[in-house]
């Protein structure tokens, strides 16, 4: 695949980002236009591997058939690039943008040099394919007469919504918020992924013939139990929606909010009104701490920047990752690596330092005396390992007090709310998500499965397409007695 030689002779270059005093302007996507040439080069990096670990189960999820489309695009071959990557994606226009792309971190040349820009080359094949008009809504051509409903509009139930209706069952989408999509629509911000291509994929599958349902709250204001009689399987998609809290003195002070409460509101007032309804968290002109060190957490970085935050620090308990592999994380698992994202860079670049404070655990809420938040208090904790186990202490003397306007709490899910469950009888695991084997998907009451983060727990969107073909392929089989669904 590619070049034969093209990892020796040339060097990874990504498609680069726009400068971030000029991006934190507006909510819009902020990759310069790519160079097809460059592509090119980079496809040709791709090194006719044995075994492509890049899709294998350490690499990608959906099995995408990378080193085939690299090479297509090395030969300039980008509608036969297309319609290979295709073959198992669904929404590669949501992958190539917000997968952290283990796929790059399972890469053999990653072993030694670094990765082939395979994130870059998925996005860039998928946005010129609708830029050529190649990507047509194909219909049914026959119905089986069979109903499915799928609550949850997220990346697993249209995955599964989309391959069901490709085989002809009639399919429902329900969704509580006013626009489908659910985490890619209000949980992802406009910068990263922006929603007119979220609504352009949504516009397709709807001319396919799927019926999608907004403002409906199954299990508040829709029967959940009615639903699944008039339907043939029922599928739960509903991601894992808890947040985890952080229970010390003074949680409950204004303006203390889980972060998915300040980039849902921000998205949507920016899509009602560009901002100007007032119905959004403004961190303009505050003193904002993020506590939690992931995508969410950054996310909530450059959502403050661009508001014009005063100031913005951002907590991590863990250590501070090494700039390269450990001995204990070898090629190919995914690298535990230092990472500088879009909202550090951006941070950096316009409050002047790096916003992490790593190793570091909060104690207290501080309050101004009037109900809202004016601070925290904060101890450093240096890690060491007993046996098997990765512990912290304290420092002492360690301690230290922040002002803070907002803190922002994003550290991850717990798992799905649990009224559905609750309401259906369906059994749960000991994490509370909805008890289903993985590739059967099939949970303790017949005909209703589960997929995606309420099934398995947060995870990755790549992973949650995996799901979402993998309930669709034994819906198919339980609906019809067998399948031709991959």
């Amino acid at each position: 695949m590619g070049k034969p030689t093209g990892f020796i002779e040339y060097q990874r270059k990504n498609i680069p980002y726009t400068p971030p005093q000029t991006r934190i302007r507006n909510f819009l996507e902020f990759k310069e236009p790519p160079d097809e040439e460059q592509l090119k080069i980079q496809g040709a990096r791709c090194m006719n591997c044995g075994v492509p670990f890049c899709q294998s189960a350490t690499g990608c999820p959906i099995d995408n058939l990378i080193p085939e489309w690299n090479h297509l695009v090395y030969l300039g071959r980008w509608r036969e690039a297309y319609e290979r990557l295709v073959k198992t994606n669904n929404f590669p226009e949501f992958t190539g943008r917000v997968c952290p792309a283990p796929c790059e971190g399972a890469c053999v040349l990653g072993s030694i040099e670094p990765a082939v820009t395979i994130k870059d080359i998925e996005c860039t094949i998928i946005d010129r394919a609708f830029d050529e008009g190649w990507v047509h809504a194909t219909p049914p051509a026959v119905r089986t007469g069979k109903r499915v409903c799928i609550i949850g509009s997220g990346p697993a139930g249209l995955a599964a919504a989309d391959q069901l209706n490709a085989v002809g069952h009639q399919v429902t989408v329900y969704e509580r918020d006013d626009r489908i999509g659910g985490l890619l629509m209000y949980g992802i911000p406009n910068m990263k992924l922006e929603k007119t291509i979220v609504e352009r994929r949504i516009r397709l599958l709807q001319q396919k013939g799927i019926n999608f349902i907004t403002n409906a709250h199954v299990g508040v204001d829709h029967d959940i139990n009615q639903l699944r009689a008039q339907n043939d399987a029922l599928l739960l998609a509903t991601g894992a929606t808890v947040p985890r809290d952080l229970p010390l003195p003074r949680r409950d002070l204004q303006g203390i909010h889980f972060a998915m409460e300040f980039l849902k509101a921000n998205t949507k007032s920016l899509l009602d009104s560009h901002l100007s309804d007032g119905r959004f968290i403004n961190a303009r002109d505050k003193n904002v701490i993020v506590i939690g060190g992931g995508d969410t957490g950054n996310d909530c970085l450059g959502t403050s920047v661009r508001h014009g935050c005063r100031s913005l620090v951002n907590f991590e308990l863990l250590p501070q990752p090494p700039h390269e592999r450990g001995e204990d994380n070898p090629w190919p698992q995914w690298p535990r690596i230092l990472r500088t994202d879009y909202g550090h860079q951006e941070a950096k670049a316009v409050l002047g330092q790096d916003p992490r404070q790593f190793s570091i655990l909060s104690k207290e809420f501080l309050g101004d005396g009037h109900g809202h938040v004016a601070g925290i208090r904060t101890v450093r904790v240096e890690w060491y390992t007993e046996g098997n186990r990765r512990l912290f202490r304290e420092v002492p003397g360690s301690e230290q007090e922040w002002p803070a306007d907002l803190i922002f709490l994003a550290m991850g899910f717990l798992g799905p709310e649990q009224f559905l469950a609750e309401k259906l009888g369906l059994e749960t695991d000991p994490r509370s998500n909805f008890k289903a084997p993985y590739d059967r998907f099939h949970t303790s009451i017949e005909g209703v499965f589960a997929a995606g983060d309420c099934r398995r727990g947060q995870s990755l969107i790549v992973w949650a397409i995996n799901e979402g073909r993998g309930a669709a392929r034994e819906i198919d089989a339980f609906l019809m007695g067998e399948t031709n669904l991959v």
